[in-house]
């Protein structure tokens, strides 16, 4: 159990730094795109989501088939979950012929599952 009260984490004067708080103005997001960042995490925030996107994370394509075979899924429920990665913009998917392949969107969703796995991997 936590031996710290429930104010420990609150300053105990009122005081505020105005050098920093220039600081927090220029970093500070606007509602639009923290809302998009959150909705961005809350797409990442499904353990097989994440599983799919490790599996994309090879930086090679791979088809609908592949992907439910390596998560020991079905097809649609596959599908659903691409449907919502592709929604999010975080893959992408071209057809040959019958089959549909899928892939990271761009550099950026590598980087962020890199990141994320590095943290978790540090504690």
């Amino acid at each position: 159990m936590d031996d710290h009260t429930a104010n420990d984490d609150l300053c105990e004067v009122y005081h505020t730094h105005p050098d920093r708080l220039q600081d927090c103005a220029i970093h500070k997001l606007d509602d639009d795109t923290s809302l998009a960042l959150a909705d961005v995490f809350k797409t990442l925030g499904d353990k097989t989501r994440i599983k799919l996107l490790s599996l994309l994370a090879s930086e090679e394509e791979l088809c609908v088939c592949d992907i439910a075979e390596a998560l020991q899924m079905g097809q649609s429920a596959i599908s659903h979950q691409l449907r919502v990665l592709r929604a999010a913009r975080l893959v992408k998917f071209r057809k040959v012929g019958k089959e549909a392949f899928y892939s990271l969107d761009d550099d950026h969703v590598l980087k962020l599952m890199r990141q994320g796995l590095d943290h978790v991997r540090e504690a």
